[in-house]
């Protein structure tokens, strides 16, 4: 949507934050900077991901300054993509350091990435380039978080493997462990001896590969893994 040419009070910069005190600093800044702010509320829980775009696309951004968490509704990155794709230039302005999900975000469109930590002029200088065409981010820079972000795909593809490898119990086992339950409780729970429970936490912790229980469960959670229903209330089974 932007061009070099544009001038700033055509230039229309919405922020999308569920921080309010930040997010109006932010709108104040641009407003001083002559640029038109736009500060809509954050999409609410269980807005779909079109509808939230799509609140954003009705006020015609050149720049959306989008947070990477949005209270309620939750993570931002599904929206990424439809608003580059609309021809916003999208900037993370974020204050997670995982180098693979920012890349994830590079890789779904976004044009930048700026810190909360960093000063609101250094967020302000990015917008200022955006509008006169200059790069914002070095092909370094671009190609590093790129690689974080492969790096990680590759990572949760392997482990995602090894989880597919879990028998139906070792699974219940797994999600039993990511409850926070203890091999004596998991014991009682299934109505089995605790040698049992032992012996198919052994058979996980086998078969992903990992050196304890802890491993096994921040490993379930990195990727995303999710137990086949809740064994919270199953009792009796087959040893």
């Amino acid at each position: 949507m932007s061009t070099s040419g544009t001038a700033r009070s055509d230039y229309r910069v919405v922020v999308l934050d569920d921080h309010a005190l930040f997010a109006e600093s932010l709108e104040l800044a641009l407003g001083v900077e002559q640029y038109t702010a736009i500060r809509p509320d954050p999409p609410k829980a269980g807005t779909s991901t079109r509808a939230a775009v799509q609140s954003v696309l009705k006020h015609r951004p050149d720049v959306v300054l989008l947070d990477l968490h949005l209270g309620d509704f939750g993570d931002s990155d599904a929206l990424i993509r439809p608003l580059a794709e609309a021809g916003a230039n999208v900037v993370i302005v974020s204050s997670t350091l995982d180098a693979a999900r920012l890349g994830g975000c590079i890789q779904r469109g976004a044009r930048a990435i700026v810190s909360k930590d960093r000063r609101l002029n250094e967020i302000l200088a990015v917008v200022r380039r955006l509008r006169t065409g200059l790069p914002v981010l070095t092909a370094e820079e671009r190609e590093s978080l790129i690689a974080a972000w492969r790096r990680d795909r590759q990572e949760s593809e392997v482990a995602m493997t090894r989880l597919d490898l879990l028998s139906n119990r070792e699974r219940e086992v797994l999600a039993h462990l990511m409850a926070g339950r203890s091999v004596r409780e998991i014991a009682e729970r299934k109505v089995v001896s605790e040698g049992t429970v032992r012996t198919q936490v052994k058979a996980v912790l086998a078969k992903l590969e990992v050196g304890s229980q802890l491993a096994a469960v921040g490993l379930a959670h990195r990727v995303g893994w999710r137990p086949p229903g809740d064994p919270a209330d199953r009792v009796g089974d087959a040893t």
